[in-house]
């Protein structure tokens, strides 16, 4: 018998909804010992998902003001997508990082989900972390050279390492703010990967993301700033396992791809794209099938690798999605993505920066928290309207793990709204 739920359409007015989405299975753990070289549990692909904070609702705060994290269920969410194969990109803007998540409970939450996994590896599964290494603890309005950006970068730097984390290089809001040319941007980049210790992911987020990151690389040009984020990727191959970059243009993440190094990365086979495009992810994953003897382009040029927020959201799907792609069956990774794609431009639709809602709002409805709320109050930044869109595209992406519940929680969060 299908579930039905009444959800109000843009003038509020209820409307009869009915489910119609199978529910994606999950699939079995995956192993390390699947993994063949260059890829992860059984993948041909590299995958991260970005994955979310789960927020304390019963901690007397200011939520507005202070940040309360349940432990507990934050790395239990983490527990899950290594099940499922894909990496954890830690501590990123999908956990709210700078917005509700502060440093120190950014390294609370680095160092916690490193310990997670080393204690999750002895099930055979890789677990990868990579995390998020930025400026967010400077005052923006007391930064005021770019010695301080190198330093703030240096600071969180030791600390990531110190605990043995791998480092994803996050774009810093106080370099945006205080360099005066893409010099500036070379010069702060050339400090911080000559010191890394293993190489890391450079990260790119457009100003839709953030709109403080506007002129990232020293250009509002994307074409100039392209020049020299891949000027300084050229000058340190060896120290970059790869560049996300999050422009929600796919024309422009192949152009940057074909031109990363094809010598360098973090397993010799050359600099990886990996894709931030929460609109285009499923062909740029697929690949386009490009090749250059001319100009020394290696395979992984061809085909971009995964650091995606919407991962966290349609978990089972990515990982169903990939390990069919790693089988050779094109066709089945795209049925299995093709209508997740909806989903995902509708939870990262404008203002983009508001995303984690969406995020957060699956995994409520998916039974991996008992609650709605966020880290920052950030909960109220999506409308019942959007959120009810969102319920539909979910069910249409055979998003919805546990229909019952997930009827159950609409229901509730639409009574919340004076609808009943």
């Amino acid at each position: 018998m299908a579930l039905n739920i009444q959800l109000p359409d843009l003038a509020g007015t209820l409307q009869t909804y009915a489910l119609h989405g199978t529910p994606m299975p999950v699939p079995a753990t995956r192993s390390a010992s699947a993994s063949s070289a260059g890829s992860r549990a059984g993948f041909n692909r590299i995958a991260y998902s970005a994955a979310h904070v789960v927020a304390n609702p019963r901690a007397a705060i200011d939520p507005w003001l202070q940040c309360a994290v349940d432990w507990d269920a934050t790395i239990a969410y983490r527990q899950h997508l290594w099940s499922l194969g894909l990496g954890v990109a830690e501590a990123m803007d999908t956990a709210q990082r700078g917005m509700g998540l502060d440093w120190p409970t950014s390294l609370e939450l680095i160092r916690r989900s490193l310990d997670a996994a080393k204690d999750f590896q002895g099930t055979g599964v890789a677990a990868l972390v990579a995390s998020g290494c930025g400026t967010d603890h400077l005052v923006l309005a007391d930064v005021k050279s770019v010695d301080d950006v190198i330093r703030a970068y240096e600071t969180q730097m030791e600390a990531i390492e110190k605990l043995g984390g791998k480092l994803i290089v996050m774009a810093s809001r106080a370099l945006a703010r205080v360099a005066e040319s893409p010099a500036d941007y070379e010069r702060v980049y050339d400090r911080i990967l000559s010191q890394a210790k293993e190489p890391v992911v450079l990260h790119w987020l457009g100003d839709m993301f953030d709109p403080a990151l506007k002129g990232y690389w020293g250009a509002d040009d994307v074409d100039k700033a392209m020049a020299t984020a891949l000027g300084i990727i050229k000058a340190h191959p060896q120290k970059v396992d790869g560049i996300k970059i999050s422009l929600l243009d796919k024309d422009k993440e192949i152009a940057m791809r074909r031109l990363l190094p094809a010598l360098g990365g973090a397993d010799g086979q050359g600099v990886r794209m990996y894709t931030g495009d929460d609109f285009n992810y499923a062909e740029l994953i697929a690949g386009d099938g490009y090749t250059s003897e001319a100009s020394g382009s290696s395979k992984v040029h061809s085909q971009s690798d995964a650091l995606l927020g919407i991962f966290d959201a349609i978990a089972p799907a990515a990982s169903a999605a990939l390990g069919e792609l790693a089988n050779g069956n094109l066709d089945k990774f795209h049925a299995i993505l093709a209508p997740t794609v909806p989903l995902s431009r509708h939870i990262f639709a404008a203002p983009t920066r508001f995303y984690k809602t969406g995020v957060v709002f699956m995994a409520w409805l998916n039974g991996h928290q008992n609650h709605f709320t966020m880290v920052g109050g950030q909960q109220s930044t999506r409308s019942l309207m959007h959120l009810s869109e969102l319920f539909r595209l979910a069910d249409a992406a055979n998003g919805l793990q546990k229909p019952e519940l997930a009827v159950h929680r609409m229901k509730t969060l639409c009574a919340m709204h004076g609808l009943e």
